[in-house]
């Protein structure tokens, strides 16, 4: 821009996914870390790991397994899991199947001994019990009879890596939050959207933090929510998930998935997820956060009348952000066929908007515009 006869050159750098601070006076393990706005103690496993990042190598890189033999290489990796996802035929020889994963990035060669790193391991282990250095990276699904964990189910661990048993994970969930309906015909009657249980699943397992110990990817079914939840605060503001570009705490993890076709990785998968909740009128997804962890919360359906102030609010909000992504803003009659609200339920959807408005979500495009019914609005950063 000019300004008083000088032109002016703006450069927004954006604060980085981490940055170590070190006190003066202390040794290396007494560091600090700047992650999505917040400083926090480092743990010496996250220290370690910024140590061997600074050197080059990341998570994914790091040897899982060492000291194979090729063919011992094809005993631990479901391989053909690898070429069924990847719709090619399994080659013939050992040698071409191990060097296709080699150029993935799976598994390495020296002098002609073998090793499989972790990205290879996380994504196609035929056991986690066989990599001592991954565990803790299973998923684990709980379910529990009511809406705490004093009850519980059933504890379910999983084996294989994310891409082997990554659609088998999303039926067990899908099965243990439907709800089995005999008017007509015996059928399962989805409790949540397939795809927003993907999206979310999948998000949690690209960007949880590989650093941060104890604290797997975990999936908890109650009666009335389910949980997602992911080692590592979200590196976008939680407000800003829909709009912002994603950033991943795990490049090449998260690059593979979506080559994989498992993940979005550019940037649709909340999308896609809130907008599959919304077409089945249900509360809007939760997103929740601390140092250390993510966490996700969907909600089955709920009438009307028994949503909160602060769920409508949210939804609202949602809502919004998905119409200014198409280009679009919302207005009574959207948010009306957003909660499933009939024409004479104007005043409830006008109620709705300046409530979201009062909370500072969204704001009036022309907030000169005097019929109330007429007036649209965008988010708050729109």
């Amino acid at each position: 821009m000019d300004f008083n006869g000088h032109s002016l050159l703006f450069i927004y750098i954006p604060e980085q996914a981490d940055k170590p601070v070190f006190l003066r006076g202390h040794d290396v393990f007494n560091s600090y870390l700047r992650s999505a706005g917040q400083t926090v103690k480092m743990s010496r496993n996250q220290v370690k790991e910024m140590i061997a990042t600074s050197n080059e190598f990341t998570f994914e890189e790091h040897t899982a397994l060492s000291d194979l033999t090729k063919e011992q290489v094809l005993q631990f990796l479901n391989y053909k899991s690898f070429f069924e996802l990847m719709e090619k035929d399994v080659p013939s020889s050992t040698d071409s199947i191990v060097n296709r994963l080699s150029e993935y990035n799976f598994c390495h060669e020296n002098h002609g001994i073998w090793s499989i790193t972790n990205l290879g391991a996380l994504l196609f282990d035929r056991d986690f019990k066989d990599f001592p250095k991954l565990r803790g990276k299973e998923v684990i699904v709980r379910k529990y009879n009511g809406t705490n964990n004093r009850s519980q189910e059933f504890e379910q661990h999983g084996t294989y890596g994310y891409a082997v048993g990554f659609e088998s994970l999303i039926d067990f969930i899908m099965q243990n939050t439907s709800r089995e309906n005999i008017d007509v015909k015996r059928e399962m009657i989805p409790t949540y959207p397939r795809i927003a249980i993907r999206e979310f699943v999948a998000n949690a397992l690209v960007h949880q933090d590989f650093g941060i110990k104890g604290m797997p990817v975990t999936i908890e079914i109650f009666s009335n929510r389910l949980t997602i939840t992911n080692a590592g605060a979200p590196l976008n503001d939680i407000n800003r998930l829909i709009d912002l570009p994603p950033q991943s705490r795990n490049e090449e993890l998260a690059q593979t998935m979506f080559l994989l076709g498992i993940c979005e990785k550019r940037g649709s998968g909340i999308d896609r997820a809130i907008a599959a909740v919304e077409q089945m009128y249900l509360p809007a997804p939760k997103f929740t956060k601390s140092e250390q962890h993510t966490r996700v919360f969907l909600y089955p359906l709920k009438k009307f009348k028994d949503m909160t102030k602060d769920e409508k609010v949210s939804a609202c909000y949602q809502h919004a952000c998905l119409k200014y992504e198409d280009g679009e803003a919302i207005n009574n009659q959207s948010v009306r066929e957003r909660f499933e609200l009939t024409k004479n339920d104007s005043s409830i959807a006008s109620r709705i908007i300046a409530d979201t408005v009062e909370a500072g979500l969204i704001k009036p495009v022309d907030a000169e515009t005097k019929a109330k019914k007429f007036m649209t609005y965008l988010p708050y950063y729109g």
